[in-house]
């Protein structure tokens, strides 16, 4: 059973960085993508980024893309987000997300595990 455990959300001014962690045990780099998605108030929940090391494919969201940055540390069981140039509108709870595959729209598959969720704020 995959299990995925995020950290690292806060409150951050406009402009400002934070990085996400997600320790995700049980998870298989090698065969699956692993990416985050996010919850923006009034919005649905989106992916916003997710790789892939067995088809060395990464995705981003329009929305998110020249200002976040995912990687992974695979001796660790972990996989960051890097989110640098944060904006009001960027204010949420982000999700780790697991699946079996990354594609041009983000996770897709029939596992769908989610962790519990980080709250990020960014202030005006």
């Amino acid at each position: 059973e995959v299990q995925l455990v995020e950290s690292g959300g806060g409150l951050v001014q406009t402009g400002g960085s934070l990085r996400l962690s997600c320790t995700a045990s049980g998870f298989r780099f090698d065969d699956h993508a692993i990416g985050w998605a996010r919850q923006t108030p009034g919005k649905e929940r989106e992916d916003i980024s997710c790789v892939s090391r067995a088809w060395n494919k990464e995705f981003y969201a329009d929305s998110v893309k020249g200002r976040f940055t995912i990687s992974t540390d695979v001796a660790k069981n972990t996989v960051y987000l890097q989110m640098n140039t944060l904006k009001p509108e960027d204010t949420g709870v982000y999700y780790c997300a697991a699946d079996l595959f990354c594609t041009d729209w983000g996770l897709t598959g029939a596992e769908n595990t989610l962790g519990q969720g980080t709250l990020v704020t960014v202030s005006d």
